[in-house]
């Protein structure tokens, strides 16, 4: 006979508990939480199931749209939320876990979040944060020092300036990217005589003033996908965000995005920035940053560089030259949870000059007002929580050496897997790293014979065919090796300069994860050959054709 569920009741004394009264000792909370701050990697690996239990299931888990008329106890919703929640969540600290940018935290970030929640600071004014605002405004500094490298007068002029900002602190780098190109489409279209500026008129008046057809956006066609979500939002529309196709090498063709800037000049359209990726996501490329500069020079429109990825880079003075050019940059977004191994929710804008942000900086009495040092008046966010710490504590406890070593390590660890990749048979790399990202996919040795053939006799279809072929087979293998649970890449899809430009689905692989051993990236190969073999639709049908190529 099982026992009837106990029910907590709601009562001001419950009430009253709950906001000061911890939990007991020998309590499930109390005991979830020792685990996860004694041993972070084993709670992890002990409490998310290996094996991938179907969305469906686990939404039949969070059904109820009613809110409970009735409290719970803290241990049963945390007992509960272990089962339904924890099992079932991405183990993103794995060291197996090779196919995101996110990756393992270090032990301290979980007592100095808990501190940062406690004390629950408000960064919109200085009302609401205090020390927190000077802190995040320091971050900010080094960043900036990072990317730009100012002597020190200039760090103690503008640092901790009322009517200046060095960058802004973000959600992420969605955020970021919006909030540079706002402030590119508002220095751009400023006020100018009668006319009050965009942010007060509107766009509509603004390219009436002016006389301007439309605004445009250059960037490489591996651009960020939130780049588009801005172009929305700043209402010039996702047409005009224009990509520009790339090189074999994945890095933007200048001399395109050149033409296409004149063309549309003839036509009327002012080429509001142009954005230059640092780290793109699907291939982690670097674009050739200081011909960019030199071209936003020639257009005389802002330049904007999204390094949310590959920004870390520039800590590691051994590899920081592969993002020169960088510092020309009007604006730059970096975020810190990717890898500077700081919890999710850490992006940032720096500015080149101070006074940028004066272009979409806004004020109200009751909150944030004329003259005080309040951060909200120059962000996009208003209501923030002080990621800054966060960040703070991993560049002060890591420190500039400390991070040397794990960038350095990561770029290294994926020339060693890009390495392993060339060496076997049976896997072909698609894009070598650049940073700490490649992209590769399974390819037999015989059906690799046949591909060389087909491109050889430049049979544009039979290529097809085979590539068509391999993304199903890349597809298979990607979604068994996801469910089984063991390791973990991910999959995107490219168009490789050899093969047509067809859509050519790859697996992807990030190691930014410190805990990632030579050995890790063995087996996974390893377990990508054995689950290859189980594919019944497409290998067979790869292997027959490659036989046929190969014999006539």
């Amino acid at each position: 006979m099982t026992e009837p569920k106990r029910q907590a009741t709601a009562s001001e004394e419950a009430i009253w508990r709950i906001f000061t009264v911890p939990e007991a000792p020998d309590s499930t909370l109390t005991i979830i939480e020792q685990n996860i701050s004694q041993n972070l990697a084993g709670f992890l690996r002990e409490s998310i199931v290996a094996v991938e239990k179907p969305l469906w299931q686990i939404e039949r888990d969070f059904q109820a749209y009613q809110i409970p008329a009735e409290p719970s106890f803290v241990s049963d919703y945390a007992q509960e939320m272990m089962d339904k929640l924890v099992a079932h969540s991405v183990h993103t600290a794995a060291p197996s876990f090779i196919g995101h940018m996110t990756s393992a935290l270090p032990y301290f970030v979980l007592p100095l979040s808990k501190m940062m929640v406690g004390l629950n600071q408000n960064l919109v004014k200085i009302e609401t944060s205090k020390a927190f605002t000077p802190l995040e405004r320091q971050v900010l500094g080094m960043m900036h020092h990072l990317v730009y490298g100012e002597a020190e007068g200039f760090y103690k002029k503008w640092l901790h300036s009322a009517n200046h900002s060095l960058g802004a602190f973000c959600s992420g780098g969605t955020v970021a990217n919006m909030t540079a190109l706002w402030i590119a489409r508002n220095r751009l279209l400023k006020a100018d005589g009668d006319f009050k500026g965009v942010a007060k008129e509107g766009l509509f008046r603004a390219m009436k003033h002016y006389g301007y057809e439309d605004l445009a956006i250059l960037v490489s066609e591996r651009g960020h996908y939130s780049l588009k979500k801005a172009a929305d939002l700043l209402g010039i529309g996702r047409d005009m965000l224009i990509p520009v196709p790339t090189n074999d090498d994945n890095k933007v063709n200048v001399q395109k995005m050149r033409d296409i800037a004149h063309e549309l000049h003839r036509r009327k359209v002012r080429v509001m920035a142009i954005v230059g990726v640092a780290g793109t996501t699907e291939t982690g490329s670097v674009d050739p940053l200081p011909e960019l500069a030199a071209l936003a020079n020639e257009l005389q429109c802002h330049f904007h560089v999204d390094a949310a990825w590959g920004g870390a880079t520039l800590l590691s003075d051994k590899y920081r030259y592969l993002l020169n050019g960088i510092e020309l940059a009007d604006s730059v977004t970096i975020d810190a949870h990717k890898q500077m191994y700081v919890p999710m929710g850490a992006g940032m804008v720096v500015f080149k000059h101070p006074s940028s942000a004066h272009a979409i900086e806004h004020h109200a009495e009751y909150i944030l007002r004329k003259g005080s040092k309040d951060l909200g008046s120059q962000t996009l966010e208003g209501s923030r929580p002080g990621m800054a710490f966060l960040v703070h504590g991993c560049l002060q406890v890591i420190g500039r050496k400390g991070y040397e070593i794990l960038i350095n390590r990561s770029l290294e660890k994926a020339r060693y897997f890009a390495g392993l990749i060339d060496l076997h048979p049976d896997f072909e790399l698609v894009t070598a790293p650049e940073l700490c990202l490649l992209t590769y996919r399974y390819v037999p040795a015989q059906v690799q014979q046949a591909l060389h053939k087909v491109r050889a006799s430049g049979d544009a279809e039979l290529l097809k065919k085979l590539n068509d072929l391999l993304s199903g087979l890349t597809k298979f293998i990607q979604k068994r090796q996801r469910e089984e649970g063991r390791s973990f890449v991910s999959r995107t899809r490219l168009t490789p300069e050899r093969y047509l430009r067809h859509e050519t689905a790859v697996f992807r692989v990030v190691l930014a994860n410190p805990l990632t051993t030579d050995q890790i990236l063995h087996d996974v190969l390893d377990e990508q050959v054995e689950l290859a073999k189980r594919d019944k639709e497409f290998l067979p049908k790869l292997l027959n054709l490659a036989k046929d190529i190969l014999a006539h």
